[in-house]
């Protein structure tokens, strides 16, 4: 659990004292609570988790503040800690610093200097915080690249995934296919408290009725024929971790009733056997169906959909984040020349923009495909809007052209205006901006119709 924005703990043995304080930074708006001695403190703290702890150095008892201050930085290190010190023990407040406290404050207390620290420190809390957000935002990514993006369609979905990962809720997917359904379930994953402990991938629909049962359940040697040896099922494998079901919308009648009782009891008995066994599994579950739809239509039931759309989310298509198109093309573009030994390639203006105006039907899975066989088929260091494949299915997005070959001749068109209208129509500059020889730019200015 992280820290309540603008709640601070107060300690200390004197009433006069304390009273004081809490009543100075009441007046700020803030959330104050206090404390007469450290287990009292310590009790508070792990209830409230405040963001601020300002406490004394000298009370009575064998626990002193510094003795809460290393506990509370041992536990909770991201807390800011505003020490309060007699004028003659500075060296009890350079001690606690060194421990990790914020900054000090020597008696009397100066209530408009403690307003003042207890600002400044909430302010180095947030950043603080939103450091270590970006950090894990950043980790995340590299972790899994095929959700690169800085669309807000991308930085909205990564948000909510910050936001539920390290919750127990159960999560709902939903996505075309080829948008990363899983990559999101596994950051999810990746960014949660059971990180640690297995993530189990399982596409339901792709199994057999037959076989399904015995996968998700587990079974007891001799539970059936050919059964010659105890099998846990996959709802034990992923014990301590994440269980990702994807498409849940292909789940026959028998395995939705299954899936069922296990999200309502946790827990179940494998075939054959008679012990019920526990489950600690975070469920994920994922669909590139319409699932209200399926629930209209009677193929989901509705008190499972109610149990698995906890939480709901949607991973955009590719054809809704264009701009993260360039950023994605090159990562996979330079992925696909290292793993298959071949020198970096670099995409032309041109194809480039063949490529953002692509529907991308098959999303970033299609995109990753393009860019393997580019990098394995294009000898150039450069891929030029001809080396893309022209198909007719294509359907791009710049005019009402019927194939590739039509969108290619107008990108290439417009890309070479531009040029030539940047570089004041002088043919060497343009033809280097485009990446090209001036003998290939006056060939396709007289093919294009481009005086």
């Amino acid at each position: 659990m992280s820290a309540t924005p603008n709640r601070v703990l107060i300690v200390d043995d004197e009433p006069n004292i304390r009273s004081g304080m809490a009543l100075g930074l009441k007046s700020s708006g803030l959330e104050i609570a206090t404390a007469s001695d450290v287990d009292e403190a310590w009790n508070l703290f792990e209830k409230l988790h405040p963001r601020i702890l300002i406490t004394d150095l000298r009370m009575p008892g064998a626990r002193t503040g510094i003795d809460l201050v290393r506990k509370v930085m041992h536990g909770r290190p991201e807390t800011k800690i505003l020490v309060v010190t007699a004028f003659g023990s500075i060296e009890s407040a350079v001690e606690a610093m060194r421990l990790g406290a914020y900054d000090y404050i020597t008696k009397p207390v100066d209530l408009e200097l403690l307003r003042m620290q207890v600002r400044k420190a909430l302010d180095h809390s947030t950043l603080s915080e939103e450091n270590r957000l970006l950090r894990e935002d950043l980790a995340a990514r590299r972790e899994h690249p095929e959700i690169l993006g800085e669309s807000e369609a991308i930085k909205t979905l990564f948000s909510r995934i910050r936001r539920i990962a390290d919750t127990e809720l159960t999560v709902l997917i939903q996505g075309e296919s080829g948008t990363g359904k899983e990559l999101v379930a596994k950051a999810i994953h990746d960014l949660s408290p059971r990180n640690e402990a297995p993530f189990i991938a399982v596409n339901v629909g792709a199994l057999p009725e037959t076989l399904i049962e015995s996968e998700l359940f587990g079974h007891e040697k001799g539970a059936f024929s050919g059964a010659d040896r105890r099998k846990p099922g996959w709802f034990e494998m992923a014990r301590g971790g994440t269980l990702f079901l994807d498409e849940i919308g292909e789940m026959t009648p028998k395995t939705q009733v299954d899936l069922l009782r296990v999200l309502e009891q946790r827990e179940l008995r494998r075939l054959g056997g008679e012990t019920l066994i526990s489950i600690d599994a975070r469920f994920v579950v994922a669909t590139h169906r319409d699932v209200d739809k399926l629930v209209a239509e009677g193929k989901l039931r509705e008190d499972l959909y109610y149990r698995l759309n906890v939480v709901s989310l949607r991973v955009p298509p590719l054809r809704e984040r264009r701009e993260d198109i360039p950023m994605l093309a090159e990562f996979f573009l330079a992925r696909a020349c290292a793993r298959h030994r071949r020198e970096p390639k670099r995409i032309a203006g041109a194809a480039m923009k063949i490529l953002c105006d692509y529907s991308w039907p098959g999303n970033v899975r299609q995109l990753i495909n393009s860019m393997e066989r580019l990098a394995v088929m294009v000898d150039d260091e450069t891929i030029h809007a001809e080396d893309l494949p022209a198909k007719k299915t294509q359907t791009p997005r710049i005019s009402l052209a019927t194939t590739l070959d039509d969108a290619v001749q107008e990108a290439e068109k417009a890309a070479i205006l531009a040029a030539l209208e940047t570089c004041n129509r002088r043919r060497e500059p343009t033809a280097k901006v485009l990446g090209i020889s001036v003998r290939t730019l006056q060939l396709k200015m007289s093919r294009l119709g481009i005086s």
